[in-house]
């Protein structure tokens, strides 16, 4: 048995800041499925979205979340998070972080949806050298103890013990160098696993990112929101031999411009699209590039920002500029062929102002979590600043909670498994999920099309569950049989929404429905709960 005050799964920003908050009076375990920097936040390239600029306010902040949310952000929330933000900048400072400076002041960058600049970042690699400092900091905090390569299999909760307190008191995790699943025990259990990008075929997202925490806390109970909304990165890079490289939504904002290749007249295309161009919210400028990929039937588009001095690209843009030189492309001389690509599950477990979810004991932040802030689409660089926000909201409602008894732990019972006889089924169901979500739950959608993707996620479901059921659990196993938990949660959500929103586009359904409302599903429930005028 391993006895810790918290238990937090998950090493990105949301985690490991929820660490260093509570070290000094908690002893804390860090558990990561693979090592400390292997997570989402490290991919950011961006920045953090704050109010730091004379000219900004709240309310301007408050404001263009509401308008790229598309009317379903929580209004309480999002003031929230947008209040906070300068203050979790601050906290990022005084721990090291060497945000990129212009005249001795913070450098605030422009993104799409956002009306002022606001974006503070590292050059193009914030996520990077957030994460590095903070990993730094984490290694030498004393009452932080970190289990890398140790995966969550599962929550254990009061109700699965048949306690009459349903509260969380620990979990079961594989690690990774034993091969075994140990019981972990503590009164508060963080998720911060980051979102489920690899249930696409085409992803920005690390490998990591297979809805763990969001499948962990369905499974104990939780309910889910808004988990139709997945937003399509717009600009990935195009290249046989990237893998899931992103192109900074800061390029747009800094005067790149989308072009179709030469093959089809090389012109700009976004202003035929919509009034803001290429500042455009996200969704607006996947669901274009997606159209004229298939309306002149392309592999790619062309994002062009050679029109800026090659300086201008190298202070801003280093890795950017590098990674694409590295496959051959001079992006001072030559647009970068882009295409869009899962990004950010902008729902998740459902949580209060607090990260606490609907069992006691569990909270989420971060990309695990649906606390209001996104609604029907994320503003840009609002993700960052959410996890510190949500860190610190969780770590203080921590700190005031009553000390509740330690639960005796049953420890993780194989004796009447084996070991997998045909690995393959794994490999083959991973790759077959991956593609129908792509083909069928994509960026835009049909009711025939969810239709035929439930029917497929029903026959995986069954022949994992009798893998899990039969089988010593291996990584494998547990990331396919999250993510095509996470699978069905995202097609349930999309055809209980009888209308188009945000991230969620319907063939069927492309209007607006009002009124209109998250989509909430409960595993306690029979049916989705369908929001109004759906």
């Amino acid at each position: 048995m391993r006895d810790f005050d918290v238990l937090i799964v998950g090493s990105g920003l949301a985690g490991l800041s929820a660490a260093l908050h509570l070290a000094p009076t908690h002893r804390v375990a860090v558990l990561t499925k693979r090592a400390l920097n292997d997570g989402s936040s490290a991919w950011a390239q961006g920045g953090i979205a704050a109010v730091l600029a004379a000219g900004d306010s709240f309310d301007a902040h408050v404001q263009d979340t509401l308008v790229a949310g598309a009317g379903l952000c929580d209004p309480e929330a999002t003031r929230f998070v947008v209040e906070h933000a300068p203050e979790a900048i601050g906290w990022l400072r005084e721990l090291g972080v060497p945000f990129s400076e212009e005249g001795g002041n913070l450098h605030l960058t422009r993104e799409g949806g956002h009306s002022q600049r606001r974006i503070v970042h590292v050059t193009d690699a914030t996520g990077a050298a957030v994460q590095q400092v903070l990993i730094e900091r984490v290694r030498r905090t004393p009452n932080i103890t970190l289990f890398e390569h140790h995966t969550l299999v599962d929550l254990i909760t009061g109700t699965k013990l048949g306690l009459a307190d349903p509260a969380c008191v620990g979990l079961y995790a594989l690690d990774g160098d034993t091969d075994e699943v140990l019981a972990f025990r503590a009164p508060h259990t963080i998720l911060a696993t980051g979102g489920a990008g690899k249930v696409y075929l085409y992803t920005t997202n690390p490998d990591t990112a297979t809805g763990d925490g969001i499948a962990a806390a369905w499974r104990a109970g939780c309910r889910v929101s808004n988990m139709e909304f997945i937003q399509f990165h717009p600009t990935c890079l195009y290249h046989p031999h990237a893998k899931s490289f992103l192109i900074s939504e800061a390029v747009r904002g800094e005067g790149g411009l989308l072009k179709l290749p030469e093959s089809a007249g090389g012109t700009r295309f976004m202003p035929a699209h919509d009034a803001r161009a290429e500042l455009a919210p996200r969704d607006v400028v996947a669901r274009a590039i997606d159209f004229e990929m298939k309306k002149h039937g392309l592999d790619c588009v062309y994002l062009d920002i050679s029109h800026q001095p090659a300086a201008f690209l190298q202070e801003h843009f280093p890795n950017i500029l590098a990674r694409c030189a590295e496959l051959g492309i001079d992006i001072t001389r030559e647009p970068i062929p882009v295409v869009p690509a899962a990004h950010y599950t902008c729902g998740g477990v459902l949580s209060d102002l607090s990260g606490r979810t609907d069992i006691p004991g569990l909270y989420a932040i971060g990309e695990t979590a649906c606390t209001g802030l996104h609604g029907a689409n994320r503003l840009a660089s609002n993700s960052l600043v959410e996890c510190m926000v949500f860190a610190r909201a969780a770590s203080s409602a921590i700190a005031e909670a009553p000390a509740r008894e330690p639960a005796v732990l049953p420890a993780w019972d194989d004796s009447r498994v084996t070991d997998a006889d045909e690995a393959v089924v794994i490999s083959h169901n991973w790759d077959e999920l991956r593609r129908f979500m792509w083909d069928y739950v994509g960026i835009v959608r049909t009711n025939k099309r969810l239709e035929r993707a439930s029917h497929r996620i029903a026959l995986l479901q069954a022949e994992i569950q009798e893998f899990y059921a039969n089988f010593h659990v291996t990584r494998d196993l547990l990331e396919l049989r999250n993510l095509v938990q996470v699978a069905e949660l995202i097609v349930r959500c999309a055809q209980a929404r009888h209308e188009s929103r945000g991230l969620h586009f319907s063939r069927d359904y492309p209007s607006l429905a009002e009124p209109t409302a998250p989509t909430v599903l409960s595993p306690l429930a029979p049916t989705v709960l369908v929001p109004p005028g759906g």
